[in-house]
């Protein structure tokens, strides 16, 4: 097994607005391990931002364990979390208008970052074409952000993103401004950046097109991982490929399972419910006391 890269255990997050007390996070478990693209999947307040915007080092968690490579995101000083957010994760957010600078070009953009991190000027050049091109906006290089299409400016803010060659690359929503087939190929640009640079991606997204193309989707609701949804690609005897997708229920460190609210209703489960230790499996039965 390869080393995972980030780990959340417990995850806490709650937010206090004069008397009103909302948990975001309630106890959230996840292992990414390094080099794996994930997607994150839940309802709108599921805990899915929230979650980004620790392990970006935007937000800071109340409880539990959080771990990116070797920083311990609950004890970072603010200097920590400037040299966190400057080298470790590049971070992309959904409105494309937060990513980029208007009066920059598309190369200016990707060269600043590395500028705030003194990275000599013949270097910041190389590795900014080497990006966009990457990327597939290298024409783009002298545009700025009014010149580009949507998908296009996408693209140079994940370049952005990248540009100090951060550990994991995160992004909230990158596709939900997008048509369907412009968001495909945003899509493509991340999976060949994983593959072709090592980098870790972690993506929230609410598409099923989108959270369909990659190996592992872990879906969180009511601030909980609840389940993941692992694809493998089988061959079949006459030589043709097709991608099998198994869903698990995540069970946490106090062996709680969150059971899908379609199987609670079609069998009734309420408040409790009867298990049966079987040989190789245990069974739920619906309370009919």
């Amino acid at each position: 097994m390869s080393e995972a890269l980030i780990v959340c255990e417990s995850l806490v997050r709650i937010y206090q607005t004069g008397s009103i007390e909302v948990q975001a996070l309630q106890g959230l478990d996840l292992v990414v391990e390094r080099g794996e693209f994930v997607a994150v999947v839940g309802a709108s307040g599921s805990g899915k931002s929230t979650l980004l915007s620790i392990l970006a080092g935007i937000d800071a968690p109340t409880a539990g364990r959080a771990r990116v490579d070797t920083w311990d995101l609950l004890a970072m000083t603010r200097r920590d979390r400037v040299h966190y957010r400057r080298r470790t994760v590049g971070f992309v957010r959904q409105q494309t208008a937060s990513n980029l600078v208007p009066y920059l070009t598309a190369r200016q953009m990707v060269d600043l970052p590395m500028t705030a991190s003194r990275t000599p000027a013949r270097v910041r050049r190389d590795r900014s074409m080497q990006l966009l091109e990457t990327l597939g906006v290298g024409a783009c290089a002298d545009r700025r952000p009014g010149q580009l299409s949507g998908g296009q400016q996408m693209r140079v803010a994940i370049a952005v993103a990248l540009a100090n060659e951060p550990h994991v690359l995160l992004a909230d929503e990158p596709t939900g401004e997008l048509d369907t087939a412009t968001s495909g190929e945003v899509f493509a640009a991340m999976r060949d950046v994983n593959r072709s640079l090592g980098v870790t991606v972690v993506v929230v997204t609410h598409d099923p097109a989108v959270s369909g193309q990659v190996e592992r989707t872990v879906a969180i609701r009511d601030g909980r991982t609840s389940s993941e949804v692992l694809r493998r690609t089988a061959t079949n005897d006459d030589g043709d490929t097709h991608v099998i997708a198994e869903e698990y229920a995540v069970m946490d460190r106090a062996g709680r399972v969150q059971v899908p609210r379609e199987y609670r209703e079609a069998l009734d489960l309420t408040r409790r419910v009867r298990l049966t230790l079987e040989a190789d499996h245990v069974t739920i039965h619906p309370d009919k006391a």
